[in-house]
């Protein structure tokens, strides 16, 4: 069986919002919610970036029943991940058998805001490596002393420990990158319903989950909702490796100028029919992944809660149901 998630979008929606949100999201019967870690949106008009540790703490407070997630932060440059194994055994506490770590190797966007210099893919990688260690070591309610190649913890004792402690569900792109999310995650974060991806993983000896975000817009017209994905979302048309390395809003907006709407709705449902959306499911369900949760682009949140309530939770039902 399939697991359905929502997405709380970091960049579109103030503090606030994620947590209404994310109880809509619980009272719906969602699976599982997945909240983003960005210092700074991709382009202005998405015109947020809260702290999302302190929104998972809101959200804790908020939900009862949802799984919670982080996908996915970067335990290597903005924040130190003795700091992120702290932050993440906290939020577990909160909300007990509920929360999951995403991690990755970042992006140049939210990481380069310290003055580091952004790193090679192998070093981002090394780093990952080396904070995920780091992360699992605290963890265990040890005392940690490490001095490694990228970093530093000198007696460090976390003394309310995640009990127990939380999946490390590792994000990756290219061969090199899922090689290294089954060797040290808990799950593999993919983007693309590419089996190759999948097939890679369990090669390498991945186990675990395996989760994907499905980008949509849903709206009362077609028209609408490819406005609103150009307008709110055209990074998803902005290809290959500059979304891991262009460092500022305004870059990704000076590249987005060659994005035309049919390049950044050309993966995207949008408009008010669910078989779009089904038939996206369908793809990523066939390369493999069976957690998949929904990016509803733009403000109309209540809308695409409805939708889900009304017509499309049934309609996922039907594709489990034997014919």
């Amino acid at each position: 069986m399939t697991a359905f998630g929502y997405t709380l979008s970091s960049e579109e929606h103030p503090p606030g919002d994620l947590v209404d949100n994310a109880k809509r999201a619980d009272a719906a019967g969602f699976d599982f919610v997945s909240i983003s870690d960005h210092f700074h949106p991709w382009i202005s008009a998405q015109g947020h970036s809260p702290f999302v540790w302190s929104v998972l703490g809101a959200i804790a407070a908020s939900t009862d029943r949802i799984d919670v997630g982080v996908g996915v932060t970067c335990p290597t440059t903005r924040i130190h991940p003795a700091i992120i194994a702290q932050a993440a055994a906290t939020t577990s506490l909160l909300m007990p058998g509920r929360f999951f770590l995403g991690v990755g190797t970042g992006e140049a966007l939210n990481e380069h805001v310290l003055g580091h210099r952004w790193p090679r893919p192998e070093v981002r990688r090394a780093m990952l490596r080396e904070a995920i260690d780091i992360i699992r070591a605290l963890w265990s309610g040890d005392a940690v002393d490490h001095h490694g190649d990228f970093y530093d913890v000198d007696n460090a004792k976390l003394f309310d420990p995640p009990e127990p402690a939380p999946p490390i569900v590792v994000s990756g792109f290219g061969d090199a990158a899922i090689e290294l999310a089954a060797e040290v995650g808990d799950g593999y974060w993919g983007h693309s319903p590419e089996s190759d991806a999948i097939n890679t993983f369990t090669a390498a000896g991945g186990t675990g989950p395996r989760y994907a975000q499905l980008n949509v817009c849903w709206a009362d017209d077609a028209a609408s909702a490819r406005k609103t994905v150009h307008q709110m979302w055209p990074n998803t048309g902005i290809p290959g490796q500059l979304a891991q390395d262009l460092p500022t809003w305004t870059h990704f907006e000076q590249a987005a100028e060659l994005v035309t709407e049919g390049d950044a709705t050309r993966s995207v449902p949008c408009g008010p029919k669910v078989e779009p959306i089904l038939e996206s499911v369908r793809r990523f369900r066939d390369a493999g992944y069976d957690h998949l949760y929904f990016h509803q682009i733009g403000p109309d949140q209540h809308g695409f809660l409805d939708f889900w309530t009304t017509t499309l939770r049934r309609a996922l039902a039907d594709l489990d149901t034997p014919t």
